[in-house]
């Protein structure tokens, strides 16, 4: 035991500097996301590559594992908690009004995605494949499931790190994908009884084939609305705890364990680690909660990308390069017309099709959990093994800078987002003498907000902002200069101008007494004064 620790104390390390590095320089001088340098570190470090030299006595890095993974169970535990870590961020960084609001449209481009990825990676396994002739084979079912799944991690860190989570696109996008997985993870569970009998010459069940399908398809949709109505009650009285930190360390237990729901309900844990952040986004601590969830974040999640990296076995995929690459092309324009095409149809413009192609090509953990259990099943050789990890692969690396670059430009949305009614919303504007002035008083009225319950956290940008927020009541205290910037709802409005007047008096009082003070120069001529006389 004392060896394993010791082993994956170095992997870690290993893990981390490599990741964090590369990552950096494929930031800063590739212009390129951070996930697809942590992908290629994996790939380098992983055990297909650097990670099996030998080292003397300590012997591999990275020993290849005899199995679907072929790192060790611990390695792959911390990169487990690093995809829920992730997922559960990107959950809490969505806006849940423009989710469910495009949650429709995102129905119809996961369903289309899903349609027409599978039709084109059966058919074309049937085609191509000499000893597959029939879309029903095992091998045509497996490899047109493994084209279904999209990997909502990659997607989710790029749409992060773009600032596009909350776009039309980027909220159409995960909807889509966790949909995608859902599906995916279902249809592998009807692919799985129709294999078994193929192979054993029975007939299908497809009463229990069904009640599987139901059964995951309910939790997903029991846990959604659930967790959007608990979630408010369930911060008011975690906050009754009086300590942040302990609200958000609450919070993603919450996620580890809707994460092993997820997964004893035959789903992927990740979506139970997305639904949590979802439905805690609306509250008024999320903010704090992603603040201290990305810290932790920073270490686990890179790890989760590098061990992905790891999978990619380059010997299985050079035995079949040339249907690997064809298939890959295949299961590309299956995801980009799939859910490009249709998204045309639900106010997108041919941008924000693209958008949406190009968001759901990424492939992962999904695709290899089904392609695993092809290969154990014997439904698959190792030869459609390689297949599927080249096709992983191949998307993962070109999906971060097409997408990247998909982002570019003007919206993708055929309608302007409804803005809130200019009459719902309203400015309260101060002048003050100086910047000083008006930074003192800023932060004495944070102080008053804080001691009122209220939640205060920074936005990025040009111009100093803050949110403001207690459950449903939001604004935008801004500082410009030497003035002050109030911006929220007018039914809002009567009790942000009794707490400026509260603090201007007490700004006022303070002002009084150190008018009433000795002279500054007499007091500092004082200090000194005790100072020398001590020596």
């Amino acid at each position: 035991m004392a060896h394993e620790m010791m082993l994956l104390a170095l992997q870690l390390g290993v893990i981390l500097v490599a990741t964090k590095l590369n990552g950096w320089f494929f930031s800063r001088k590739l212009k390129q996301p951070k996930v697809l340098g942590e992908l290629v570190a994996g790939m380098v470090v992983g055990p297909y590559v650097l990670g099996a030299i030998p080292l003397g006595s300590l012997g591999a890095l990275f020993p290849p594992v005899v199995g679907t993974v072929p790192v060790s169970p611990e390695l792959y535990g911390i990169a487990t908690v690093g995809s829920i870590l992730l997922l559960f961020s990107s959950g809490l960084e969505t806006d849940l009004p423009t989710f469910l609001r495009f949650s429709g449209k995102a129905s119809v481009v996961g369903l289309g995605g899903v349609i027409v990825s599978f039709l084109l990676g059966a058919g074309v396994t049937v085609l191509l494949h000499p000893a597959v002739h029939s879309i029903m084979d095992p091998e045509a079912l497996f490899l047109g499931t493994i084209c279904t799944a999209t990997s909502i991690g990659i997607t989710a860190r790029i749409l992060g790190e773009t600032k596009k989570i909350s776009s039309p696109e980027g909220v159409t996008i995960l909807a889509a994908a966790v949909l995608d997985d859902v599906i995916s993870i279902v249809l592998l569970s009807v692919v799985v009884g129709i294999s078994a009998v193929e192979m054993g010459g029975g007939s299908v069940a497809w009463g229990g084939i069904g009640a599987v399908a139901l059964k995951a398809v309910g939790f997903w949709a029991i846990c959604m609305v659930a967790g959007i109505l608990v979630a408010p009650h369930l911060t008011k009285r975690m906050k009754g705890l009086e300590s942040l930190g302990l609200v958000a360390e609450l919070s993603f237990g919450i996620a580890l364990l809707l994460a092993g729901l997820s997964e004893m309900a035959g789903l992927a844990m990740i979506i139970g680690a997305y639904i949590t952040g979802l439905s805690f986004s609306q509250t008024d601590v999320s903010a704090e909660i992603t603040e201290r969830v990305k810290a932790v974040g920073e270490y686990f999640i890179p790890v989760f990308f590098a061990v992905m990296g790891m999978m990619v076995d380059f010997r299985a995929v050079g035995a079949v390069l040339g249907f690997g690459i064809l298939f890959s092309v295949i299961a590309f324009a299956g995801k980009l017309i799939g859910c490009g095409f249709p998204a045309l149809f639900v106010g997108f413009n041919l941008k924000g099709a693209f958008r949406i192609g190009a968001g759901m090509l990424p492939r992962g953990e999904v695709t290899l959990i089904v392609a695993g259990i092809g290969l154990a099943s014997g439904a698959i050789g190792a030869d459609m093994f390689g297949v599927a990890v080249m096709t992983m692969l191949l998307a993962s690396v070109a999906a971060p800078p097409l997408l990247v670059q998909a982002f570019k430009g003007g919206s993708g949305y055929r309608k302007k987002l409804q803005e809130p009614d200019a009459g719902d919303v309203v400015t309260i504007e101060l002048d003050f003498p100086s910047e000083r002035a008006a930074d003192f008083l800023r932060r004495t009225l944070a102080d008053s907000f804080r001691s009122e319950g209220f939640f205060i956290r920074t936005i990025e940008g040009s111009v100093k902002s803050w949110q403001v927020r207690k459950e449903e009541m939001v604004f935008v205290m801004k500082r410009q200069g030497s003035k002050l910037e109030f911006t929220g709802k007018r039914e809002h409005e009567a009790f942000v101008r009794l707490m400026l007047m509260e603090s201007l008096v007490d700004f006022q009082e303070f002002v009084d007494s150190l008018k009433s003070m000795e002279q500054p120069e007499m007091m500092g001529a004082g200090l000194l004064m005790n100072m020398f006389a001590q020596k």
